[in-house]
């Protein structure tokens, strides 16, 4: 058994839209961001797609701007980088129905990567993959409900964060023989900068249940991390290759945290590396730590969550006028609140995903400022460039 090991984490790849074909740029990724990830053991990438020249399910022309796949050609860039592990739970795996499934199981079979989250019927999804170093590390991915097409024993799709009994199984099995257990999770509300209450219930569970590690990616913007006790949960780490119109319209896009953690049998610690997209060239670059990326402890989430859900309100705004600016770019504050409490609104879970329900009542109490009394000053600057104006 290998005594120590370093596992090093992206965020969201997609190589369409803004990024199609940059797969071929043998300079998309700068030199130190090379030698970073050459510096790993493992490279875990979150492949945000299908790799497969299948035709995309669309349901019509409104949805296209968020439908996802690659060329199978990617495969080959992700093992030029060191990518021996893909992460392929997500909202854009089934893109292509089940024959992009197929495909991008073959390309990774061919390119000599694990993957971890989906497959072609549930125990696929959900075999988690064992590495016979630091004390043995098992590791399994989940995606949130209910993008993440979820599997059953004869239909291809992700293994459900929400299976909650299997993952206490799976989490079981792991820890009966590795020193450790991490899950990478694909969920969290896009564009949100702390994670909602039921996200991080969540994943604090999953330590709970015996996890030692959570990381997550899907909002498409880096958020902050939390600490336990020989514990910790990353919970997104932005984009790392990905960049379309969707979301340009937003925030901190552009920026990302590549995640080194070290590993051996008596603990871990982490290394992470700011990461950017330069827009004008299309090329992805070292960049500043973003702010957000801080330990935010309890205590201190519970003083800024109603800043985070004010500004995850209005950042669901701007996304609502993207999609329908015919509708939404002058809407009422009543037609706003009819959007959000519409209980059969688009991808709403309840309790799960996208519930304002929950989020719009935490966002009025940002009127009490609490806010204020953070001692975490860079978080706050962070979260309040968000926030429309009233």
């Amino acid at each position: 058994m290998k005594e120590s090991t370093s596992l090093i984490f992206t965020g969201d790849i997609g190589f369409d839209k803004y990024m199609d074909k940059k797969w071929t740029d043998k300079g998309l990724l700068s030199n130190k961001i090379l030698d970073f990830l050459n510096s790993g053991d493992h490279v875990i990438a979150n492949v945000e797609g299908a790799l497969s020249d299948g035709d995309k399910q669309l349901l019509s022309n409104s949805v296209a701007s968020l439908m996802h796949s690659m060329n199978p050609e990617v495969a080959s860039f992700l093992q030029d980088i060191g990518a021996d592990i893909w992460n392929i739970a997500n909202n854009h795996i089934m893109d292509v129905g089940p024959k992009g499934m197929e495909d991008t199981l073959r390309e990774a079979d061919r390119h000599g990567a694990y993957t971890i989250g989906a497959g072609m019927n549930i125990g696929q999804a959900a075999t988690p993959l064992f590495l016979d170093e630091a004390g043995g590390i098992g590791m399994f991915g989940v995606g949130y409900q209910r993008g993440c097409k979820k599997a059953t024993e004869d239909i291809p799709g992700s293994f459900s964060w929400s299976d909650m009994d299997r993952i206490r199984d799976t989490i079981a099995h792991i820890k009966q023989k590795c020193r450790w257990c991490i899950v990478v999770a694909h969920g969290g509300e896009e564009f949100t900068s702390l994670p909602s209450p039921y996200t991080r219930d969540r994943y604090i569970e999953y330590l709970n249940m015996g996890a030692d590690i959570v990381v997550s990616h899907h909002p498409h913007v880096p958020m902050n991390y939390e600490t336990f006790d020989g514990k910790a949960i990353f919970y997104s780490l932005g984009n790392f290759i990905f960049d379309t119109d969707y979301q340009r319209v937003q925030f901190n896009t552009q920026k990302g945290v590549l995640l080194k953690i070290n590993l051996d049998a008596k603990g871990f610690n982490f290394e992470p590396m700011g990461i950017k997209i330069d827009r004008e060239n299309e090329k992805v670059v070292e960049g500043e730590l973003p702010l957000i990326f801080e330990d935010v402890k309890e205590d201190e989430y519970n003083l800024l969550e109603p800043l985070a859900a004010k500004a995850f309100v209005d950042n669901t705004k701007r996304q609502q006028i993207f999609l329908n600016p015919d509708k939404y770019t002058n809407a009422t504050d009543e037609e706003w609140e009819e959007n959000f409490m519409n209980p059969k609104r688009s991808g709403r879970v309840e309790g799960e995903g996208l519930d304002f329900h929950i989020i719009c009542p935490i966002a009025e109490k940002e009127k009490d400022k609490a806010w204020k009394r953070s001692k975490l000053t860079n978080v706050v600057e962070y979260i309040r460039q968000q926030i429309i104006e009233e």
